[in-house]
């Protein structure tokens, strides 16, 4: 231990020397290269296809663990976390972590996001003497747990999420332990993929490793230290200094999870509370519900994670590292929260729950502060994934179909929103190519296309949602997981604007036997010829929708955005097609000033209506989805048509505040 503190103070020594701008520049600038080089390693060498698209993260951190670098198309995610991480197995190892060793961990109760995020962390030595470390975070397809991609609905502990890794040392001083791989790697039901996976991740921070020791080579190893702490500086620097131009304040705002299983219906609440204060900010997420009866909370690692995202998405220009998080500090309230679990709580689908919850509420906020990046709420992250046995195959291979799909942005100060764009869990996300599930799973793709109607209207509309139908062919023992949001707390917008369309997953849909599941389904079985059938969000509108330019909303119809049926109840705009040619369209400008005259004299008074009529008229199908959102502010279960009234309650308080009394100040 005296010999490891001496360490230390030498590389604090090393900090302490002078190190002139342009250097320091050019040092700052070398270190995200080198994250960005691990990512490509890792890239070209994963097995899992998840993690080819794109769901990885990397990070060069100090000898304390504080991050110096992070990669530039890093999924956001894990970015804000990989800090923790660095910092657990320095704890847990200190004084016995020698050059060669490698570390790997997946624990989200120490700072982890969820047990699918598995971090491989490579110390780095110079002059003997650990003076980095260099982290590859990727998302591995599956890490047991009882439902296939260890993605369980239903599961209230971690123990049905999967293998649960605390800091473990899997390389000793550059010696592979086969048996601690087999070990992590046999708890998967992929273990060839995860052991793959494992490698890749290893010999990508290998290269990060290669990349410090050339700058040192190049500039000595005192300078590159020291640029290690300047780095930081000088993102804490800028970020001090825009936070000092803003004004001090407080502000509230809040999101919600559609339910809480354990006490039935009714929204659950996910409360942010932020304040400036001269130059730094602090989130408050006290006042959150207490964790609920499924996947859906979050440890508070995935919820920093989601504050430091919210925050970022506003100074976009500001690199991302530890010197950011001193300027931005976080009260996660009490342990057993939504936004604060704790061991055993199940978090793995802390992404659908906390997450972009956290980070919507944030964009309110921040939009109030910020009027011209202000921005509405956008689409929520959801996963199907099926797996079961591959019977094209004559070995009966195990298949693991694992998907999610872009969605709508919110409409902005100024544009409409981005359509069919990866969420704010992961920007950066790629979409799976649809010819590649076909041939590594039994299914074939019906539909893939954008959803129309489903941007939340307004003066700016938010961006379009998808809607994508699969089929099962060739399988046996096929299960289905379905892990969403947002069938009841449907996607709103901001200062006018309308909300989206709700989430929701329907198996064989216009058939006799068609069910909805709704967001959340945990281990579904199913049978060659089932098909399946969800939308992803659009984003909210931004802005009273009867502001929108009528030209704007005919262009719509015409790109197959907005039906001519919404464009005249969402916009009350008037879109009549051509007699002679019906590929033209024109807006009757006559009736729609009539139209417009008669929503703005009604429509307020629609949420007002008896929200058991809107239900029956629902199941009779007088009224569709859309009308219900947006028009009369019911919330239903979209398959049975039942009214859920406690939610609705809560729904139609959040529509008068959020929507109706921007029409009444008008």
């Amino acid at each position: 231990m005296a010999n490891q503190r001496a360490l230390l103070q030498m590389i604090e020594d090393d900090r302490a020397d002078d190190l002139d701008p342009v250097t320091a520049e050019v040092l700052r600038n070398a270190f995200m290269t080198a994250v960005d080089l691990m990512a490509e390693q890792l890239l070209r060498t994963c097995h899992s296809f998840v993690i080819h698209a794109r769901d990885f993260s990397g990070g060069l951190c100090d000898a304390a663990g504080d991050t110096v670098a992070q990669g530039s198309q890093d999924v956001a995610v894990q970015v804000g976390t990989l800090h923790f991480a660095a910092k657990a197995v320095l704890d847990a190892f200190r004084g016995d972590i020698y050059e060669g060793d490698v570390f790997i961990l997946n624990d989200p109760y120490c700072g982890g996001t969820h047990f699918n995020d598995v971090r491989v962390l490579r110390p780095v030595f110079s002059e003997g003497a650990l003076i980095a470390v260099a982290q590859c975070n990727g998302h591995w397809a599956d890490v047991g747990g009882s439902a296939t991609g260890s993605f369980d609905p239903s599961a209230t502990e971690h123990f049905g999420e999967g293998l649960r890794i605390t800091p473990v040392r899997i390389w000793s001083r550059g010696r592979y332990l086969a048996d601690v791989g087999r070990l992590i790697a046999s708890n998967t039901r992929s273990p060839e993929d995860a052991e793959g996976d494992l490698r890749a991740q290893a010999e990508a921070t290998r290269v990060c490793e290669r990349e410090v020791h050339r700058l040192i080579e190049r500039y000595g190893r005192r300078t590159v230290i020291a640029a290690f702490g300047a780095s930081q500086a000088y993102v804490e620097r800028v970020v001090r200094r825009r936070l000092s131009k803003l004004p001090d304040g407080s502000w509230e705002a809040e999101d919600y999870i559609d339910g809480d299983p354990g006490e039935g219906e009714g929204l659950v609440p996910i409360k942010v509370r932020m304040r400036i204060s001269g130059d730094s900010v602090h989130y408050d997420l006290g006042g959150s519900h207490p964790a609920i009866g499924s996947f859906l909370n979050s440890a508070f690692g995935g919820s920093f994670s989601a504050v430091i995202a919210g925050t970022k998405a506003f100074f976009p220009d500001v690199a991302l590292n530890s010197g950011f998080y001193r300027a931005v500090t976080v009260d996660f309230g009490p342990r057993g929260t939504v936004v604060n679990a704790s061991w055993p709580t199940a978090v793995t689908g802390f992404y659908a729950g906390p997450y972009e919850k956290i980070v919507n509420a944030i964009f309110r906020i921040w939009s109030q502060i910020m009027p011209g990046r202000a921005i509405a709420t956008s689409f929520n992250l959801e996963y199907l994934l099926l797996g079961g046995r591959d019977v094209r195959h004559h070995g009966q291979e195990q298949f693991m179909y694992y998907d999610w799909m872009a969605g709508g942005w919110g409409g902005r100060n100024g544009k409409d929103g981005s359509s069919a764009t990866a969420s704010i869990f992961g920007v950066g996300h790629a979409l799976q190519s649809t010819e590649m599930q076909e041939l590594t799973s039994p299914i074939v793709t019906r539909t893939c296309e954008l959803k129309t109607d489903s941007g939340g209207p307004g003066e700016f509309r938010g961006g379009l949602g998808m809607v994508k139908e699969v089929i099962l062919t060739d399988c046996e023992g096929a299960v289905m997981s379905y892990c969403s949001d947002r069938a009841s707390s449907v996607i709103i917008g901001s200062l006018g604007g309308s909300p989206s369309c709700p989430h929701g997953l329907w198996v064989n849909p216009g058939s006799s036997g068609e069910r909805y599941l709704g967001a959340l389904a945990s281990r579904v079985p199913l049978v060659p010829g089932d098909s399946l059938e969800r939308p992803s969000a659009g984003g909210g509108g931004y802005g009273d929708p009867l502001r929108r330019a009528p030209g704007a909303v005919r262009e719509d119809v015409i790109d197959g955005y907005v039906s001519i049926d919404r464009a005249r109840k969402d916009y009350g705009v008037v879109v009549v097609r051509g007699a002679d040619d019906p590929d033209l369209y024109r807006v009757d400008e006559v009736a729609t000033a009539a139209e417009r005259r008669r929503l703005r004299a009604t429509r307020a008074g629609l949420l007002e209506t008896d929200p058991v009529r809107v239900a029956q008229r629902y199941r009779d199908g007088e009224l569709t989805a859309y009308d219900l959102v947006r028009q009369y502010g019911v919330i239903v279960d979209w398959g049975s048509g039942e009214l859920l009234p406690e939610t609705t309650q809560k729904y139609r308080a959040i529509l008068r505040e959020r929507c109706c009394s921007h029409w009444l100040a008008e």
